[in-house]
Parts: structure tokens; C-alpha cells; sequence
């Protein structure tokens, strides 16, 4: 099923890390050191907490700074509005020119309790306000040691996906991130991350057709960095990454975008 027309999406998760301040600084040297060729072969997006949207929104709005790096969010609460303190609505995001939002990463599911039906309404929600989820799946080291890998990433992604259109489903991007790899210097081989990106292609193309599975981004997150980048990227069902730790260094993220170099 894969196909060349799929542009790669390279997505630094900054999660709970660099103030308003810091998050400039880094978009401004980010900006520097991508290039125009960089920018036509791979999309690339920034997701810093709230507090860091509105100061990097500006700066890649400016009028004398034309950056084509999309804005993106960790997280979002699925309704409009209400009294869900502490929370944050998908229209106050989209307001914001956030491009993509991240819909239940492992430490929103693991710490935070999210399951996969609230993965769902956000997913929707998301879409619904005008932006592009990336909807994140991912088993436990104990899982996978029991051989359970398949069937957790096969649940989450039909529940992930409930509801939502075949074209929502080609246009939204998929992130298969082992939760024993985030974090720790653990990376899944290349050859373990396509066979479960395709497992995930495959899920999707059973759900929503083979159009929606030909055009849907998936994405590996799990300790990447600029020496295994390309490596994973080789691989013919992996249109990307979702990086933690390495996208909070401009130049290690700017390594990774610049993977096929």
C-alpha cells in the first residue's frame, strides 16, 4: 500500500519543557538551520505546552518571518466550552493556527487515565475545529513480552478511529509509539516499527478502505534521533516521527528533519 505521494511529517513533542522565552529561541534557530529543500521534501511541526502558542504563532506569522513549520498542540478537552477546569477547547487552539493536535499519547493514557473512547471524542473534536489529529497507539514492555502487541495497537487504533469518515481517516496522521521505548534510549528496530506501522496501515485500510490507508501518515515515535532517523524513515510504511527528547535541541530536531541527507 505505500506510495510515494505520502510527504513525511516530522512532529517535536517539547511536552512539559522550555517557557515562552526558550520556545523562541528555539523556533528562531530551528527556522535558521531548515532550508527551503528541507521544507519541500518534509512537513515539519512544533508542539509546545499552552503557555509557548501564542509567542510562536507570532513569530511564524510575522511579516518578515515566512516559516513553513506548522504550530501544533499536545493535547485538547473534546468539548466546546464548559466548566472543565484547567482544560483547553479545539476552537481556542484553531484560533490560535495550531495545524495539529496530539490525541492520546501514552503519558496522557498511562498518567493522566485518558481511554480510548475520550482518545476518540478528541479526535473528532479536532477535526470538527478545522485541525488535523495525530492519534497516538502504543503498547507496555509487559505487553509486548506477552505477545500482546498486535491485539493493543489493533483496539486503539478501531476505537481511535469510531465514527470518523474514510477522507477524515486519509487525512489524519497515526503515531505508533511503543510506550517501552519513549524516554529510555529504547528504540524498536526498524524492521519492529514498520511491522507494526503496517499492522496499523492495515487496520485502517480493514476500517476505512484502501484509499484512507494509502493516504494516512503514520508516524514512529520512540527515542528517535539523528542516527536512527533515517533508518526508520527507510522503512516503506513510516511517513515520519514523532520526537520527544531530541526536538527540545534545535539542532539534533533540524538533524532529523534533514534525515535523508
Amino acid at each position: 500500500m505505500s506510495t510515494p505521494t505520502r510527504k513525511p511529517l516530522i512532529s517535536g513533542n517539547w511536552k512539559m519543557h522550555h517557557n515562552h522565552f526558550e520556545a523562541l529561541q528555539m523556533v528562531q534557530k530551528l527556522a535558521y538551520l531548515l532550508t527551503a529543500e528541507d521544507h519541500a521534501a518534509v512537513d515539519v511541526s512544533v508542539h509546545p505546552p499552552f503557555t509557548d502558542l501564542r509567542t510562536v504563532q507570532t513569530y511564524f506569522m510575522s511579516e518578515k518571518e515566512q516559516i513553513p513549520i506548522a504550530l501544533g498542540a499536545q493535547h485538547c478537552h473534546w468539548e466546546e466550552k464548559g466548566a472543565f477546569t484547567g482544560e483547553v477547547a479545539p476552537a481556542m487552539l484553531a484560533k490560535l493556527d495550531v495545524a495539529y493536535v496530539i490525541a492520546g499519547h501514552s503519558e496522557r493514557r498511562e498518567l493522566f487515565g485518558e481511554t480510548d473512547e475520550q482518545v476518540n471524542r478528541k479526535a473528532a473534536a479536532i477535526y470538527t475545529a478545522g485541525m488535523t489529529p495525530i492519534l497516538c497507539c502504543g503498547e507496555t514492555l509487559d505487553e509486548r513480552e506477552a505477545g500482546a502487541t498486535e491485539a493493543k495497537v489493533r483496539s486503539q487504533v478501531e476505537a481511535g478511529l469510531a465514527g470518523l469518515s474514510p477522507e477524515q481517516v486519509g487525512g489524519m496522521v497515526i503515531a505508533y509509539e511503543p510506550i517501552w521505548a519513549i524516554g529510555t534510549g529504547r528504540t524498536a528496530s526498524s524492521d519492529d516499527a514498520q511491522a507494526v506501522c503496517a499492522l496499523v496501515r492495515s487496520v485502517v485500510a480493514d476500517r476505512s478502505g484502501a484509499d484512507a490507508a494509502a493516504a494516512v501518515r503514520i508516524q514512529y515515535g520512540g527515542s528517535v534521533k539523528p542516527t536512527n532517523a533515517a533508518e526508520l524513515m527507510a522503512q516503506p510504511d513510516i511517513d515520519g516521527a514523532l520526537v520527544g527528547g531530541a526536538s527540545l535541541d534545535a539542532d539534533d530536531f533540524a538533524r532529523i528533519v534533514q534525515y535523508r541527507l
